[in-house]
């Protein structure tokens, strides 16, 4: 299973890191632009020198807005046009006699591996900006969790199977129903430990046979949220890769506590929980599961199937038969 830190997509992550990396070399850029200009094979000539100095301070103006917004796709695109000056920037240096040819070139080998994963980082939070300007939502203080999973089965039957959203109870602890409406609306149902119900109704926004799922919650809802999925076959043929994007903002007040159990403390390690139930499912048809506290430890037989599906949020039906005892003992 394939997993992405919780609350901040892995792009935002990737975002971080190339602020940090930003701000590093900026800072050398304007501290020691002559030894950094012996690093890259250029001629000492106070032109370059000076021109080294002005990259510094455009990377740490870059870095900065990566690391305050990492969200903000612009900031990474500002490095990619920054990458396309600094290679033509090489290009030319590397036409004068007195450069240092080989490092030139080493170093414009390293400035297009870094170009790389900025296009990879810039496109991947102008694709998260888009999609979430098509569910339509704005939240300034939601809880955003990504988390992937591969499924050794055809990427037709794992669409088709999320896209009956009443299946999603069979895997997701603490949804107790998903029931379709007219219109491409849908009511979800949730039960937490404590016995406390909600609902809200929710719409499709998208859905792309064999490739995106998305939806959000209809105003007034008791939780406003929203989330996407998405399906690309596996490389190796090793069957369907699953994207899953939810996003949530946790109501106030004393219903805000009352539900805070919804997506878990930890929402991350919630939705990792679903989808290796989800993974179980496709691939054997029952979700197998063990007495004790939690699931992490080995199988072993249970002594009531009903009380421990219960306990996991799934059907009692779901349960492998290997979890019953021989012949049905207690």
């Amino acid at each position: 299973m394939h997993t992405y830190a919780q609350a901040r997509p892995s792009h935002e992550r990737l975002a971080a890191g190339l602020g940090w990396f930003s701000l590093a070399l900026g800072t050398a850029e304007i501290a020691a632009p002559r030894t950094m200009a012996r690093l890259f094979g250029i001629p000492d000539d106070p032109r370059l020198v000076s021109v080294l100095r002005g990259f510094g301070a455009r990377e740490i103006a870059s870095g900065l807005g990566l690391l305050t917004q990492p969200e903000q796709p612009g900031w990474a695109w500002s490095r990619v046009g920054g990458d396309a000056i600094d290679l033509a920037f090489l290009g030319a240096a590397a036409n004068e006699d007195s450069a240092n040819h080989q490092r030139v070139a080493m170093a414009a080998a390293v400035v297009a591996g870094v170009a790389a994963l900025d296009l990879i980082c810039a496109r991947g939070l102008q694709d998260h900006q888009d999609s979430r300007r098509a569910l339509g939502i704005e939240p300034s203080h939601d809880v955003s969790v990504e988390r992937a999973v591969t499924v050794g089965r055809p990427i037709a039957e794992v669409f088709a199977f999320w896209k009956g959203y009443e299946n999603l109870p069979r895997f997701m602890q603490h949804l107790t129903s998903v029931e379709t409406l007219a219109e491409g609306r849908t009511r979800w149902t949730a039960t937490g430990p404590a016995g406390v119900s909600v609902s809200w109704d929710a719409e499709t926004l998208v859905e792309r046979e064999n490739e995106w799922i998305a939806w959000r919650s209809l105003e007034n809802a008791d939780v406003d949220n929203s989330g996407s999925v998405r399906f690309q076959e596996a490389p190796g043929g090793r069957g369907t890769e699953v994207h899953v994007h939810l996003t949530y903002s946790p109501p106030a007040g004393q219903l805000g506590r009352g539900i805070a159990w919804l997506f878990g403390q930890e929402p991350g390690q919630q939705i990792k929980d679903d989808l290796r139930r989800f993974k179980q499912l496709m691939e054997t048809g029952e979700i197998p599961l063990s007495e004790g506290l939690g699931l992490q430890r080995a199988a072993q037989p249970v002594r009531d199937v009903a009380d421990v599906a219960a306990m996991a949020g799934v059907s009692p039906e779901l349960v492998g038969a290997g979890a019953r005892l021989e012949g049905g003992r207690a």
